[in-house]
This record gives structure tokens, sequence and C-alpha cells, in this order.
């Protein structure tokens, strides 16, 4: 359920709602976030792939999907929370996650569709991650199986069960079969 609030919302607003990790910031307006257990199945797998790695090696920190993102030019009302999202090291102050939402755009952003996403809601995603320039933006489909690649450069590719997912330049070395992503 939406909630339609009388005014517009400011982001700290959200932050102070006690179930506010349950919305996303549309323009001030909050917005539901739609979730499925399957898809957060997906989701948390992936993110614990990308965890183990990223530590390992040293690289930056992984977020899951109550971590919100205000990096929006011309939109300071919008927070965006990725399934699983991606900061490299070096790029946050200090190196240290802050107490609320991210001021920068992640490296990586992944979207894993719900029961209840429509085409037009991820696409509008999809389109607000390349403005704040995500390097790399994982669309993952449990119904298809497969995984939408979106890059800054434009590029995109699609990888199917019997592919490879691979954190390119953004994650280097970073590789996982897509059909792991669906046990």
């Amino acid at each position: 359920m939406d909630v339609q609030p009388t005014q517009l919302l400011e982001p700290d607003d959200l932050l102070r709602m006690p179930d506010g990790d349950r919305y996303e910031l549309i323009d001030g307006v909050p917005v539901e976030k739609h979730v499925g257990a399957e898809s957060d199945e997906i989701a948390v797998g992936l993110g614990a792939l990308l965890l183990r790695y990223v530590r390992e090696k040293g690289l930056g920190r992984v977020y899951g999907s109550q971590t919100g993102f205000q990096c929006f030019p011309g939109r300071p009302k919008l927070v965006r929370m990725p399934d699983t999202s991606f900061v490299a090291r070096g790029r946050l102050p200090d190196d240290k996650s802050p107490e609320g939402y991210i001021k920068l755009a992640p490296d990586l952003a992944v979207e894993v569709a719900s029961p209840k996403d429509t085409y037009e809601e991820v696409q509008t995603k999809v389109a607000e991650y390349k403005s704040a320039k995500v390097r790399l933006i994982w669309v993952i489909s449990p119904k298809t199986r497969t995984v939408l690649i979106r890059r800054q450069d434009g590029t995109c590719a699609e990888v199917g069960e019997a592919g490879e997912l691979s954190g390119e330049d953004v994650i280097p070395g970073f590789t996982c079969k897509v059909a792991d992503l669906f046990v």
C-alpha cells in the first residue's frame, strides 16, 4: 500500500518513519517497495556471494535492500533502494557507511524483479540509475532466469541460466554462474 501524505516528505522524514525501510521516496512521495520471497532469496544469495568476495579482496562495501541511495541529479527527494548494491573502496567519506542514506551512486545496483513489478517500473529504476551514473546495473528475472546487464557506456547484454555473471571492471574478478542465483 502506498502512503499518500498531505505534503511531500523529505528523505529524512522517511528515515524517521517506523517502517520507512519498506518504502522508496519518489519525488517526496513514499511508495512501498514490491517484495516477494523468491526475489528476496535471490537478492540475499547474490549479496552473500558479493560480500564474501568483496571483503576478501578489500574492494568496498556491499548493501542489501534496506539501504537507500539519494544520488539522483536534480531530484533531491528521490531515494531508491536497490535489492543489492556495491560501492567501491575509497568512494565513501572515510570509507565508512553513513548512518542515513548514501548520497552517491552505487557502482553496482541490482534489481530482482518481484511478482508485482511492472516492466515500466523496472525500466524507470534503470533509467534513474543510469542518470546517477551507476557503472553497472543487473536486472534479474526469476521468471525467465536471466540477467539483463546495463553498463554506464550504454551497452547492454542478457545472460541466461547457462551463462556466467561478471563484475567486469566494477568488481574485478568476481564471477558467478547465473544458474546459481536460482538454486
